[in-house]
């Protein structure tokens, strides 16, 4: 199989492994500043110290696929897989440091919901990703990424229930139009886990 084929120098999958690692740190540094109200300046600056590590990952893996001639997988499966998992990486910055622009300090029940199941999204995804290395693990990345689906569902519902009570409770626009916004970024990080997903499940599509 292309696994036993991947040169020593280039291991993929311990980048993606190290790429996820960071994917996993955002999303439980989220799920505390979302249980303790804090997106303060040094909770937010730590958001962003794993985003810039997590993009010095996601920039090694498109190096070093420049300049690998044999890959795991097929390379615009490797670029998408990488810059995937970037992307959940930057929203859940993103909505850390939305929070501290519109100094937001109180605790939020649904957005500690949201980031709990974002959390578990974000774990089970990394998952699905380790288990890439060893087509022995088939059926565990399968059953990895139907979680991811799961919990995406789940945040739609949730979004939508969210919003319909929002509209019709909030007296304030501005307030309205802030935690619109932040909802919607809390679902959308769901979303593009199972973007995440799904590649990794057209991988071992191509793989059996």
């Amino acid at each position: 199989m292309a696994f036993s084929l991947l040169p020593k120098k280039t291991n993929f999958f311990v980048l993606f492994n190290k790429q996820t690692q960071f994917a996993i740190a955002a999303a439980v540094l989220f799920a505390q500043q979302a249980s303790q109200g804090d997106f303060g300046l040094e909770s937010v600056k730590k958001m962003r110290d794993i985003e810039h590590q997590a993009d010095d990952i996601a920039h090694e893996i498109m190096h070093r696929l420049n300049k690998t001639f044999i890959t795991p997988f097929d390379r615009e499966d490797i670029q998408s897989l990488a810059c995937s998992i970037d992307d959940v990486i930057d929203l859940i910055y993103t909505i850390t440091n939305r929070m501290k622009v519109y100094k937001v300090v109180v605790i939020d029940k649904y957005l500690v919901e949201f980031s709990t199941i974002i959390e578990k999204s974000v774990r089970a995804l990394a998952g699905a990703i380790e288990g890439l290395s060893d087509s022995k693990h088939h059926q565990t990345v399968i059953d990895r990424c139907i979680e991811v689906n799961r919990l995406e569902n789940i945040g739609d519902t949730m979004r939508d229930a969210i919003l319909g009570e929002l509209f019709e409770t909030a007296h304030d626009p501005i307030f309205l139009i802030k935690w619109k916004e932040i909802y919607q970024f809390t679902e959308e990080v769901l979303d593009l886990c199972e973007d995440a997903a799904h590649v990794v499940e057209s991988i071992m599509v191509k793989q059996a």
